[in-house]
């Protein structure tokens, strides 16, 4: 076999290759497509040869457009920098590689502008669905797209966006939280989130833990946001009288972050005078004094679950809109065992 370099395989053409095998254009094009059935077994052997003395790499995009196919899947997310973010995308990739699939990533960077600039990327690419989980400011050009591919939601709904929606079971969720922290003494919980935004997903976990908490007579709850005061604000939670032993949960891992910090900075003892519990596991959840008590995602089977919604609407699937919702696993550590362990 000779070699090429990449720029020299580049200039060979499927012309080059049928004058190479003796054939026409024609059967070249039936050989890399779908119709090789077609060839008989010597042209395809002479063509294979061709294909190999000259480096030859079908120009794959082409290909698709010229097929009304590209096997490439849009995936718009709001901050690609969120671990919850990258860990779903990499199930979604996973299963779109797996079927033969391409994804093309765009990140919003919570910017309202770079997500219009974005969907009109997409559009462009004549990509063949999308997975959405994005802060929803332009509903009327997802509805637009929408009418023309299919379209999932992650995490977040878009209440004007009819569309599969793939996410977490957020009411089971806190449930989950507020019984493990009651069960181990706590009395007295801060949820911590990031402001909402119009986020469906932040939305439901803090109507959720304000609805329980009304349920719990052991248990007394307070909602804040991460910002420029949350040290203040969880200091005066810490120095507010209280019935019983007190913790924070922490509706996700960026909120987590930002809520240690807090505690590092005003000298709390990790985890002896504060409990705490927090939404998603991140890698970095075990090495903060004892571990902190993680409420795990199980984020490659939501981006898995994601791609196989999408694929069932694009192989014509048209039935009711679905709505899968994965539930958490505990997982329990140092940070919620100050009281009874």
């Amino acid at each position: 076999m000779n070699s090429f370099s990449a720029a020299q395989r580049s200039r060979v053409t499927m012309l080059d290759v049928a004058e190479r095998a003796g054939v026409s254009k024609a059967s070249v094009s039936r050989f890399i497509g779908e119709d090789r059935a077609l060839l008989s077994e010597a042209t395809a052997l002479r063509i294979e040869q061709a294909i190999s003395e000259l480096g030859y790499r079908p120009n794959q995009m082409a290909r698709g457009l010229k097929r009304g196919r590209t096997r490439l899947i849009g995936m718009l997310l709001a901050d690609i920098r969120n671990p919850y973010s990258i860990a779903v995308m990499h199930g979604v990739e996973t299963a779109c590689r797996q079927h033969g699939y391409s994804l093309v990533v765009c990140n919003t960077d919570r910017d309202d502008e770079q997500e219009s600039q974005h969907l009109a990327a997409l559009r462009s690419y004549n990509i063949e669905g999308l997975i959405v989980n994005t802060l929803g400011h332009h509903p009327d050009l997802l509805r637009e797209l929408h009418r023309e591919m299919p379209m999932v939601l992650v995490d977040r709904k878009v209440e004007q966006l009819h569309s599969d929606l793939v996410g977490l079971d957020n009411p089971g969720a806190v449930d989950t939280a507020l019984s493990h922290l009651q069960e181990q003494g706590y009395r007295d919980v801060l949820l911590v989130s990031e402001p909402h935004d119009g986020t469906s997903s932040r939305i439901e976990r803090v109507d959720s833990f304000h609805q329980q908490i009304a349920k719990r007579p052991l248990l007394r709850g307070a909602a804040i946001e991460t910002g420029g005061d949350l040290q203040s604000r969880i200091q005066t939670f810490l120095a507010a009288p209280a019935d019983g032993p007190k913790a924070l949960f922490c509706a996700n891992g960026i909120a987590a972050l930002a809520a240690t910090r807090a505690l590092r900075e005003l000298g709390c003892d990790l985890f002896g005078e504060v409990g705490l519990i927090a939404l998603d596991d991140l890698d970095w959840y075990p090495l903060v004094g004892s571990g902190i008590t993680a409420l795990a995602q199980p984020t490659e089977a939501i981006g898995a679950s994601a791609f196989d919604c999408l694929l069932k609407r694009l192989r014509g699937d048209q039935g009711p809109i679905r709505s899968v919702d994965f539930s958490v696993r505990l997982v329990v550590r140092g940070s919620t065992r100050g009281v009874l362990g």
